[in-house]
């Protein structure tokens, strides 16, 4: 079991994920402010200027007990979102998935590469036992992503945000390394 210190790239057909840099604080920034992303990921808790997010992104690589990683289009090298593993937790080989993927990597299956490769390198190279996720249950396209990625469902945190009027549900989900490892049997 090692620790998220080291930041891969991941090469698939349709998305390669590589470590955030500072520069990458521009394109997040039109990312994070796309109204869907907004919809889908819920308001962020501080505001959020220019200068913070080249400071985040900037920071990224040297987080040790995180993996934040930048999705681009393989073909064009465009930055389009994000994966990350966080809230690691080294006893239960556990850690939380969220990513946000933008208007121009949207529909062409980059999200459900994307979030294939960071689960299978949290598996396959880090050593996890279970990965999970939380996310809104009106977000279907976001969900029909995670389930072909081997996510489970788990359970429905009810009412858990008061968005757009009405009461939210979240639904949570998780995958273990022994569901990966038959998922990916099956897949050869």
């Amino acid at each position: 079991m090692s620790d998220f210190s080291v930041k891969p790239v991941l090469t698939g057909e349709k998305t390669v994920l590589r470590p955030f840099t500072e520069a990458d604080a521009e394109g997040m920034w039109e990312i994070i402010g796309d109204a869907e992303v907004t919809h889908f990921t819920g308001d962020p808790p501080d505001e959020i200027t220019p200068e913070r997010l080249r400071d985040w992104y900037g920071s990224r690589s040297a987080q040790p007990d995180r993996l934040d990683l930048a999705v681009t289009d393989a073909a064009t090298g465009e930055l389009v979102g994000e994966v990350v593993l966080y809230e690691w937790d080294p006893g239960a080989r556990s850690c939380t998935f969220r990513t946000l993927i933008g208007p121009r990597g949207r529909g062409r299956g980059i999200g459900t590469e994307a979030t294939r490769l960071v689960v299978g390198y949290g598996f396959e190279r880090l050593g996890l036992h279970r990965i999970q996720l939380e996310a809104y249950a009106f977000n279907h396209r976001a969900l029909r992503v995670y389930e072909k990625a081997g996510f489970v469902r788990e359970g429905l945190r009810r009412e858990t945000e008061f968005k757009h009027g009405a009461w939210v549900d979240e639904v949570v989900m998780g995958i273990l390394d022994r569901d990966w490892a038959a998922l990916t049997a099956t897949a050869r």
